[in-house]
């Protein structure tokens, strides 16, 4: 499995972006996807997962009701829409996939795509 991030960038306090992940090869429906992120000066951080057979998701406290990870089977990708974005938000954001559950703790994770910068600044 090999991941590939996009839409990263620079947004204002207040705004929204979303973020794909590519995914490349076949995809068993035991598979969980997962956004970490890592700031400035931080440790990585785990922000969201989704399971890819039955959709079932998990998010940070930190990112509730302003985050939502989604994927496309169909077309082998991973979202997360990301809105009401503040600064503390300013982070590398990275796609990482397992076989198994849901899972928050990122040496669960196997593959990693190499990350989107994402900054909120005004």
């Amino acid at each position: 499995v090999h991941l590939a991030e996009s839409g990263g960038g620079l947004v204002q306090p207040g705004g929204s972006l979303r973020l794909s992940c590519e995914v490349s090869g076949r995809v068993p429906s035991t598979y969980t996807f997962a956004w970490f992120r890592q700031g400035p000066g931080k440790e990585r951080q785990f922000v969201a997962c989704v399971n890819w057979g039955d959709s079932t998701t998990w998010y940070a406290d930190s990112v509730k009701g302003r985050f939502t990870i989604s994927k496309d089977n169909a077309e082998n990708r991973v979202y997360l829409q990301m809105n009401n974005l503040n600064p503390e938000d300013t982070a590398v954001y990275s796609c990482a996939a397992r076989y198994g559950n849901l899972a928050t703790q990122d040496a669960h994770y196997v593959f990693w795509g190499q990350g989107t910068q994402v900054t909120v600044s005004s």
